[in-house]
């Protein structure tokens, strides 16, 4: 194996694809509960409530992993890292499927968090691995590959669920993970480090880049209010169909997430909006469309049934759509920060938006309990206006400036 210390002239499509399907494949394990949420219920004999906690310690878990495991790609070979963490996440996943009752299943969750941060290591591996003139696009199709491993994991846990029931999807989970691991061993070169500070030092210095950078923190603040939206609306979404009028299964609910795919693929085409436009336009044009999106959702009460649906898959393409974008919008802006450690400022970025998403879970399911879809669908609206909000702060603009003339 050779040491990847320099970009290489080109990456061969299969190389590619093998990163994207592993971004996928990794951050898929957090998303699989919520379309079969009513079906685990019932399965474990308990409320709809408390298998809601599943959602919640799968994002908080992540939100830990990237603070604590994340930065561990600046300092280690990064495809021995993603060997270990291949085989712990397979472990988690099958500890799931073995659950016999809610308290594991749940210690479970927190663990498959911990260590989907697997993801987290493709994409920077992406970026090393990539010649200059063609690392937009690289790292672009990757993230494209993470995005849709998030929406059609809710797909296929749905269909899946429906037929088999939900041991045999993280069974099914489980498989897939090795099959990655393995390929990412065998086809990846190894990663020289960036850094040689011990783990302390280079936990400690995630709060010196949180200090050194407004642009960071911008990024983060924005990202993680647009992802509590995105969070409340996904992991109470299933519960919601399941309710009259509609009463839909769980392969309904996984089958949204083929609306939400139109976004992740659509996604991508930001960055070339940004090379013209500049990446803060994106954020704030992103952050809009959702806030716009979220607030459409008002209109549901007024509607029939069908016409209900109909409004639902034009939300969820509309919302996806605009946190995508943003996403891909911060993460251009974050990673021009200091190129030699990526690896740290893709944790901070992430552990923001991951903290949103376990708040956004336990918000939902609370809006939901207490005031119905219309509560959730004013969390989302909140959630995502003050992140534009954050945007459109001037000392925001600034930093968004100054992160492109640098």
């Amino acid at each position: 194996m050779h040491e990847a210390t320099a970009a290489p002239t080109g990456l061969s499509r299969a190389l590619v694809l093998l990163l994207a399907t592993g971004a996928g494949v990794s951050v898929a394990s957090l998303y699989y509960s919520q379309p079969m949420l009513e079906v685990l219920a019932r399965d474990l004999h308990v409320p709809a409530s408390a298998a809601g906690m599943l959602p919640m310690l799968n994002q908080l878990g992540y939100a830990l992993g990237i603070a604590l495991l994340a930065p561990l790609g600046d300092r280690y070979d990064r495809r021995r890292v993603i060997l270990v963490k291949s085989v712990l996440l397979a472990l988690a996943m099958l500890g799931s499927a073995l659950a016999t009752g809610l308290s594991w299943l749940l210690a479970a969750g927190l663990a498959t968090g911990l260590v989907a941060t697997l993801a987290q290591d493709f994409v920077p591996a992406a970026a090393t691995l990539a010649p200059a003139a063609q690392r937009g696009r690289i790292v672009g199709t990757v993230m494209t590959g993470l995005l849709l491993g998030i929406l059609l994991s809710r797909v296929a846990s749905g269909l899946i669920a429906g037929q088999f029931g939900w041991r045999a999807v993280y069974l099914l989970a489980t498989a897939a993970v090795v099959a990655v691991g393995l390929a990412s061993w065998r086809r990846l070169p190894a990663f020289a480090a960036t850094t040689q500070l011990g783990y302390g030092a280079l936990l400690r210095s995630l709060g010196t880049l949180w200090r050194q950078h407004p642009a960071l923190r911008r990024a983060v603040v924005a990202q993680a209010l647009l992802s509590v939206g995105f969070s409340a609306f996904w992991s109470t979404l299933a519960v919601m169909l399941a309710q009259p009028p509609l009463q839909l299964g769980s392969a309904v609910a996984g089958a949204f997430g083929l609306a939400g795919a139109v976004g992740a693929i659509a996604a991508p085409l930001a960055g070339r909006i940004a090379d013209r436009h500049g990446p803060g336009y994106v954020a704030r044009a992103g952050a809009a469309l959702a806030a716009a999106s979220f607030a459409a959702l008002a209109l549901m009460p007024w509607l029939a049934p069908q016409a209900q649906l109909i409004l639902l898959v034009v939300v969820t393409i509309g919302f996806d759509l605009g946190v995508q974008a943003s996403l891909i919008a911060h993460q251009s802006i974050v990673y021009g920060l200091d190129p030699a450690a990526r690896s740290r400022l893709n944790a901070v970025l992430f552990t923001g938006v991951f903290v949103g998403m376990a708040a956004g879970a336990a918000l939902g399911a609370l809006a939901l309990a207490r005031f119905g879809w219309m509560g959730v669908a004013g969390v989302a609206t909140l959630a995502a206006l003050a992140g534009l909000g954050v945007r459109l702060l001037p000392q925001g603009l600034a930093s968004a400036r100054a992160c492109q003339q640098g």
